[in-house]
């Protein structure tokens, strides 16, 4: 029989995956370490089952121990599932910028989570740095790990991405590509492969707001260049020890935008359902590679973790348009038209009981061309249009004094508000002449031609 003692004994050997679309017009060879592929789904299993039995080594963890770690959320899930191999309580501290999925995943693999402020610096007492290493102080046969800090980071990438890569690509590889956070992935893997080939080029990837790009190119660690970004798992506002800048060759800042749109982007078009730095990763690769690789070399970047952590960021519609991260346009689905015109409107309609000259006098009040016809219980039974109901009233100019009900068409259809444009455009026709939508609230709302028109050119 072929099994594994645990979970844990399966991290590692994640595939390369050639790139094949984002990719197009860029010479050379692009793959990516597809990292999700570990048990914990990130990149961060490597240094959790490192660091902790590098601490049992060293006997500063005993058996019944407690695990203390600040965390964006992937180191803290390989450390959940190496305690619970190994036996030991976990406690991990997360900014509050890190997304509802992680810390409920966390949670879900019996750790305990503190969520604090992201927006205070690392030596205040409420930073999640600062809080971790206070739990440590109090909790006796407690450890901190501090992937920040903790060499283990980079050794772990040293024993085994490194040797992977180099492995997979036969030794063919010629750049290798990955996002700075802790420092441990780039700077430990790059040390592997530059000592099988010295000209292996290391590109790492930041963020706007964090200070390691220009730390690299002037040596300064500039303040003014640490502001709050939303992307997670890279950049950083201090310098970790794992930092190793000497086997970084160049470094490219990826805006929170950029990254967010790439990873969708390698949803769709690649088939990789992968969090926000893996497109931050593979955008700033991009940039680098247009003018820098040649059709013979082989880039890998290493994409660290799993779109499951980012369902209500990057992968939500309305978040992505509330953080104007779309570049498509302004209007793209019915809520977004509901949102803009209808908001505060309230929806016309008339009794199918009521005079057909009472529904002419309504549409010219209002200049509506259309109008939802209901019963005596608010229930949409029919419609009418000016077109129809002027045609009628040449034909039989006593038609104003009968009911609405004796010329109405059928309802309007009711679509859904996460429809787009262009199926509400294809459902719109000469029979039916608008649609009806009904909002989170049970509110009802008309899209007409017109409205489609606005949208489709803003």
């Amino acid at each position: 029989m072929k099994y594994y003692e645990s979970i844990v004994d399966t991290i590692g050997n994640t595939p390369l995956v050639k790139l094949n679309s984002v990719n197009k017009g860029i010479a050379g060879t692009i793959l990516v370490k597809v990292e999700y592929f570990n048990p914990g789904n990130s990149v961060k299993d490597r240094i959790a089952l490192k660091m902790i039995e590098d601490a049992e080594q060293k006997g500063e963890l005993k058996p019944g121990g407690t695990i203390i770690e600040g965390t964006s959320g992937n180191t803290g899930m390989g450390l959940a599932l190496v305690a619970i191999a190994k036996g030991y309580r976990c406690i991990f501290t997360l900014s509050d910028k890190q997304s509802q999925e992680k810390i409920n995943i966390l949670r879900a693999v019996g750790a305990e989570v503190i969520v604090c402020p992201t927006n205070v610096p690392p030596d205040d007492p409420r930073s999640y740095y600062s809080v971790a290493k206070k739990l440590n102080r109090e909790i006796p046969n407690s450890i901190y790990p501090n992937q920040y800090d903790n060499l283990s980071n980079t050794e772990a990438h040293y024993e085994t991405t490194g040797p992977e890569i180099w492995r997979d690509t036969e030794g063919k590889i010629t750049h290798y590509v990955a996002g700075m956070g802790t420092g441990g992935t780039i700077s430990g893997t790059s040390r592997y492969l530059k000592e099988q080939n010295k000209d292996v080029v290391t590109v790492g990837v930041d963020t706007y707001g964090s200070v390691f790009k220009k730390y690299k190119e002037t040596g300064e660690f500039d303040t003014k260049e640490i502001y709050p970004y939303l992307t997670e798992g890279i950049g950083e506002d201090i310098l970790p020890k794992n930092v190793d800048f000497s086997l970084v060759d160049y470094i490219v800042k990826v805006t929170d935008k950029d990254g967010a749109i790439m990873a969708r982007k390698l949803a769709k078009e690649e088939g990789l359902f992968v969090g926000w730095s893996c497109g931050s990763a593979v955008y700033g690769a991009l940039e680098y590679a247009r003018d820098n690789l040649k059709k013979d070399d082989v880039m890998v970047i290493i994409l660290p973790d799993h779109g499951t952590r980012y369902l209500a960021k990057v992968y939500n519609d309305d978040w992505m348009k509330d953080h104007g991260f779309f570049e498509s346009m302004k209007f793209a689905t019915a809520k977004d038209i509901v949102r803009y015109k209808h908001a505060n409107g309230e929806l016309r309609t008339i009794s199918q009981d009521a005079k057909i000259g009472e529904a002419i006098h309504l549409m010219n009040k209002h200049a509506i061309s259309q109008i939802p016809v209901v019963d005596d219980k608010n229930e949409f039974v029919g419609s009418l249009n000016d077109s129809k109901v002027l045609k009628n009233l040449i034909e039989n100019p006593q038609l104003k004094e009968k009911p609405v009900k004796e010329i109405m068409d059928e309802s309007f259809q009711f679509v859904g508000m996460d429809n787009t444009l262009d199926v509400l455009s294809s459902l719109i026709n000469k029979e039916n002449k608008a649609l009806l939508v009904r909002d989170e609230k049970k509110k009802v709302h008309i899209i007409t031609q017109s409205d489609l028109l606005m949208a489709i050119t803003n």
